[in-house]
């Protein structure tokens, strides 16, 4: 019979996941191999299971997770790559990743975010706490790899988005401050392209 799932994460279309988290209800008894391998069997290509395993009756994906990690990647290069465009932005003009790093500090701790959410967003309130927002880069991959206790909708590709600019010279280093502090997300940078998002993981206490 059919059964609702439930996401420990949003992955609008175009987003990939590393590890999402579902969880979901039944009578039916099975080992968790079995519902490892069985589910893998009915799933498309470009989706699979990783692990399974029986959980208590008060678990629940998306509320008991206390923080959540994302990637963004940006291929930036002045040529497009036709192999890794549907999995990443590309970005030709070449990007300051310290500034973008500096930047990015402004963002980290408890803040109120309004500026990064978007218009579609139901999260109740506009207040989260970013852990850390890190930018490496290898060759011509640029990777932003941020963690906080939860996130807006699209808060990860505004954010990108803003830091775009700074990276390319077209906003300074302080803008980014007071793009946060104008709680209007039309001060901030445009969102990024869901193809360079990836939901990384999920934590929770017990799991």
């Amino acid at each position: 019979k059919p059964i609702r799932v439930f996401c420990s994460g949003r992955t609008d279309a175009g987003v990939h996941a590393l590890e999402q988290v579902i969880h979901f209800e039944t009578d039916v008894e099975r080992k968790d191999s079995a519902w490892l391998f069985g589910g893998n069997v009915n799933l498309p290509y470009d989706v699979n299971f990783k692990w399974a395993k029986q959980v208590n009756d008060d678990f629940h994906a998306r509320f008991n997770a206390h923080a959540r990690q994302y990637h963004y990647k940006i291929h930036n290069t002045p040529v497009r790559s036709a192999l890794v465009g549907a999995y990443s932005l590309w970005e030709p003009r070449k990007l300051d990743i310290t500034a973008m790093s500096v930047a990015a500090e402004y963002l980290l701790g408890e803040h109120d975010f309004s500026s990064f959410r978007g218009s579609l967003c139901q999260a109740k309130s506009p207040i989260k706490t970013i852990e850390f927002i890190r930018l490496t880069q290898t060759d011509h991959e640029i990777l932003l790899d941020i963690k906080a206790n939860a996130f807006l909708h699209h808060m990860v590709r505004n954010i990108v988005g803003t830091l775009l600019k700074v990276g390319r010279g077209e906003k300074s280093i302080e803008w980014v401050k007071e793009v946060l502090e104008a709680k209007d997300r039309k001060r901030a940078g445009a969102t990024a392209e869901p193809q360079g998002l990836y939901f990384v993981k999920a934590f929770y206490e017990n799991l």
